[in-house]
């Protein structure tokens, strides 16, 4: 395979998960990077994702008892929804609990992580 081959392709999944604008996992982007190049292999998908990561242009986006999901690095702090019917996750704009939510005595909060969890408007309307 050729390097200007592996160069589009590799462009091809990095231009998917930036213009998704939420978290997006391998066989998400796989279907949709393939849109733009031909012949894009799973395999393809997940190097890319790691070279992606150790670049840091891209974050794992963790939910328990999911696979990971990913999105661009360096976005301002926010929560996630994930859709119990469709399995997407969502960026929530914004963050209510301040930078010390309510902490027993003598605790002291680094960082929080919030994931809502319901039904998407295009689940909902189904």
């Amino acid at each position: 395979m050729s390097m200007e081959r592996r160069t589009r392709q590799r462009e091809a999944i990095w231009e998917f998960i930036r213009d998704v604008n939420r978290p997006v996992g391998p066989p998400e982007i796989h279907e949709g990077a393939q849109v733009n190049v031909d012949r894009l292999g799973i395999a393809t998908v997940y190097r890319a994702i790691k070279s992606l990561v150790e670049e840091g242009r891209i974050v794992a986006v963790s939910l328990p008892g999911h696979p990971p999901r990913y999105e661009v690095a360096g976005l301002r702090h926010h929560h996630h929804f994930f859709c119990d019917d469709c399995e997407r996750v969502f960026e929530l704009t914004g963050c209510d609990l301040g930078r010390s939510p309510s902490l027993p005595f003598g605790f002291s909060a680094d960082r929080h992580e919030v994931t809502v969890y319901g039904r998407c408007a295009e689940c909902e309307q189904r």
